[in-house]
């Protein structure tokens, strides 16, 4: 048996109408199944742009929001992986964690990454990037001017 690209599988079963619902948030915004490929497309750019592969680990300390959603599918289409951290954890809880995981990004809220960036650059993972509650923060900037990538990666081998 094969396995196949988790966010494919989800595609596949998207409903025909393309304005039906697909995540609301406790402040009464909505995403929308249209919107689900191209933002997280977009958010596929970014992360290829900062250098993440299939396989890459992406670690994420960020509050719930849709733009989280998303990016955890656009992680899914790069065939990374999405490891997401408690958002009280401490730096030293933190560095431990980027130690450990040895990530390719770290994203973490706006308002975090002034105190977090030391941290980031003394286990030298190579980039991170800030995503906020709100729709703000440097990622959700890039991906808003990049071209949605289509790729979905490979991650089909045999058991």
């Amino acid at each position: 048996m094969s396995n196949a690209n988790l966010y494919s599988l989800f595609s596949q079963h998207f409903p025909a109408d393309p304005s039906a619902i697909f995540l609301d948030d406790t402040n009464g915004r909505h995403l929308r199944y249209a919107e689900v490929s191209r933002r997280s497309g977009q958010l596929l750019t970014v992360l290829q742009d900062v250098g993440v592969e299939k396989g890459d680990r992406v670690v994420v300390q960020v509050e719930k929001s849709v733009e989280a959603v998303l990016l955890y599918l656009a992680c899914l289409r790069a065939g990374a992986i999405y490891i997401p951290l408690n958002t009280a954890y401490t730096a030293s809880e933190i560095r431990y964690f980027l130690e450990d995981a040895t990530p390719r990004l770290f994203v973490c809220s706006p308002n975090q990454r002034e105190v977090l960036e030391p941290v980031v650059g003394a286990v030298r993972v190579p980039a991170v990037m800030s995503l906020g509650r709100q729709g703000d923060g440097d990622l959700l900037e890039a991906a808003a001017s990049a071209a949605p990538s289509e790729q979905v990666a490979d991650v089909a081998g045999s058991d």
